[in-house]
């Protein structure tokens, strides 16, 4: 993988997505993402740990369509969904991961009673109409935790915070260094105050 003559701090990638988000990430991914991750690149020797392969594949196709390729890479290709997988395992208590796998399952019966096989198996108009509706669900009762929104939370929060979300989709002014992701708080040393 490349290394660009620039660096963008975890902290200031956070900011800039929490903007993306209206300025509201949950506790569980703030830790995950100030926390660091250690997802190795590519798809080989990679294995997910808080979910199944076909709930990786799942979580992977909603994210491409929240962050679908065009001139930049999407989310899939950055790999969003390792690193949904990540914060599932290391950052999300039992109770929020089974929130998230119930919508998970939910979405696939929502294909399954629109004719599909589950939603990776449904055709793009399916799969665009059952997450247009769980997003008009999701913001219709904000109080209440919903699948969808965290989806995408974690899905900007993945994207927005690697490499080519950081430098490449958002306009960005690199600092004299490289970008280093990964990088574990004892090797820095203290946080500067903002």
């Amino acid at each position: 993988m490349p290394q660009h003559a620039s660096v963008i701090s975890r902290r200031e990638a956070l900011r800039r997505t929490a903007l993306l988000l209206g300025g509201v990430v949950s506790a569980p991914a703030l830790a995950g993402v100030l926390a660091g991750c250690e997802t190795p690149h590519g798809e080989s020797g990679w294995r997910p740990r808080a979910l199944t392969s076909e709930q990786t594949d799942l979580v992977a196709t909603i994210a491409e369509h929240i962050l679908p390729e065009t001139d930049t890479p999407g989310a899939r290709a950055v790999g969003v969904h390792r690193f949904i997988d990540t914060m599932l395992a290391e950052h999300y208590g039992t109770s929020d991961r089974a929130t998230f796998l119930t919508g998970l399952s939910d979405a696939d019966a929502r294909a399954a009673r629109s004719g599909a096989r589950n939603f990776v198996g449904a055709s793009k108009s399916q799969q665009i109409a059952i997450l247009t509706e769980l997003d008009r669900e999701a913001y219709s009762n904000v109080a209440a935790p919903h699948f969808f929104r965290t989806m995408k939370e974690l899905t900007l929060l993945g994207y927005y915070t690697s490499e080519a979300g950081a430098t490449k989709e958002l306009q960005y002014n690199p600092a004299p260094g490289r970008f280093e992701g990964c990088v574990p708080i004892s090797r820095i040393g203290r946080a500067w105050a903002v």
